[in-house]
């Protein structure tokens, strides 16, 4: 257990150390920037460690890990800098003159909608605003909110949203926060000349057919699985792909089935190539959330990503399918 240190003298410098060491688990990354040398970061680190009575992080590689008791301590810290940090720099996010550079992490399906409205936003009132996007290969994304990795993720996290629901009606504070953007129809997928198309499929047929899952872990169950087990009945996915776009290609010169946004065809430019149909059993709704963690929420630079974020939304999707602001 950590010791209690006397806060009325704790340097809170160390806390900005000690946040930036974690977000990078390296002690070179944290020195450039926090521009400190790092001898200097190092320092800090032992004032620290003495005060709370605990290692902190370890050598670990070409990094250092955090342990147990740093782990834990991180999140209050994290949260408290960043509103401290919002409530003495309140107004400074002005769009017209930023040149803030933000990172996003989507699927292919979600970015080749929302990003072309996104960068129109940008460009009309933020033109000095860079975005990157990442590929989001988890449906927990939490640990690269946590990290700083990304400042907002985009998708289906239906396990993250709720927890974080159940944390609410307990009276807990949770860590993120979110926003519905959209909700996705997912429709069956497969080539013109497939046998199947062109009609609706029963659930025989559907089940006797060779698929495609798009699979961010590679692991060949999803939602459709998850309901077609509710039913007793099973499919077989004979591939798995980590993209919505190599799933739409692949099924083109293939009689494999597949599962797609019904919205994220006409951004294919295959959709000559594609027949649909509507899927032979009933799915839950595909929400599709931007997810941000909470020290970030009165951040105002963040704040206008997160309307611009919607506002994309809304303009990509028509007003009837996004959700809301």
């Amino acid at each position: 257990m950590m010791n209690a240190p006397n806060f009325r003298t704790l340097d809170l410098n160390l806390l900005r150390v000690f946040d930036e060491v974690m977000a990078e688990r390296n002690l070179t990354r944290a020195a450039h920037n926090l521009a400190m040398t790092q001898p200097a970061v190092s320092n800090a680190l032992r004032r620290l460690r003495e005060l709370l009575g605990d290692e902190l992080v370890r050598r670990a590689g070409f990094g250092v890990q955090p342990t147990p008791a740093a782990e834990a301590l991180w999140p209050a810290v994290r949260e408290a800098l960043g509103l401290l940090r919002g409530a003495l720099s309140p107004g400074e996010f002005a769009p017209a003159s930023a040149n803030n550079t933000f990172h996003l992490a989507m699927a292919d399906a979600t970015g080749a909608k929302l990003v072309p409205s996104l960068i129109n936003i940008c460009e009309a009132e933020a033109p000095g605003v860079n975005l990157r996007v990442l590929p989001l290969t988890t449906r927990d994304p939490r640990a690269l909110l946590e990290s700083g990795t990304v400042d907002v993720a985009i998708g289906h996290f239906p396990a993250v949203i709720a927890e974080l629901g159940a944390a609410q009606q307990q009276d807990e504070v949770p860590r993120f926060a979110f926003q519905r953007l959209y909700d996705g129809h997912y429709v069956v997928v497969m080539r013109r000349g497939h046998p199947l198309a062109g009609r609706a499929l029963t659930l025989d047929e559907y089940c006797a057919a060779r698929h495609l899952l798009v699979s961010f872990s590679g692991r060949p169950f999803g939602f459709v699985d998850e309901a077609l087990t509710a039913r007793s009945r099973i499919r077989r996915v004979v591939l798995t792909v980590n993209q919505f776009f190599t799933a739409g290609r692949v099924v083109t010169t293939t009689d494999l089935l597949t599962v797609l946004p019904r919205h994220f065809l006409s951004a294919t430019g295959m959709e000559d190539e594609l027949a649909t149909t509507e899927l032979p059993l009933a799915v839950p709704d595909v929400h599709v959330d931007s997810l941000w963690h909470r020290q970030r929420q009165h951040d105002e630079a963040h704040r206008w990503l997160r309307e611009a974020i919607a506002r994309a939304a809304r303009s990509a999707l028509g007003e009837a399918a996004a959700v809301g602001a």
